[in-house]
């Protein structure tokens, strides 16, 4: 079964960008991202760039409109992301508790719905 782990986090939480605990947080991402890959687990996953960046798109009455940023104005955006192919939800939270984020934002896992066909 498919999850994703969607990391969420307050864009000003966790290390200073450049700081000596930046790149230790980096290396433990790093550290992750091996282990769930020598496993198998791993199907797809990306940090994001700055929720500044987002645009959110919807259509009303047949017309588009988009608004720049994200969906929900929180202070948790998503960061980025994990897709890994465990065994049971069991499985998925238990590499979602490893993923250095959840240490200041929360992670959220969600079965991947299987789509026939695709």
């Amino acid at each position: 079964m498919k999850y994703m782990l969607l990391i969420y986090t307050a864009e000003d939480a966790g290390p200073a960008v450049g700081s000596p605990e930046a790149e230790l947080e980096m290396k433990r991402y790093f550290e992750f991202s091996q282990e769930v890959a020598q496993k198998g687990l791993v199907v797809g996953g990306d940090p994001l760039e700055p929720a500044s960046t987002a645009t959110t798109v919807r259509v009303r009455d047949g017309k588009r409109l988009t608004t720049d940023g994200p969906f929900a104005e929180t202070k948790e955006v998503l960061g980025g992301y994990y897709i890994l192919d465990c065994e049971n939800l069991d499985q998925a939270l238990e590499y979602a508790a490893k993923i250095p984020g959840a240490e200041y934002g929360s992670i959220e896992v969600r079965p991947v719905m299987a789509i026939p066909g695709m």
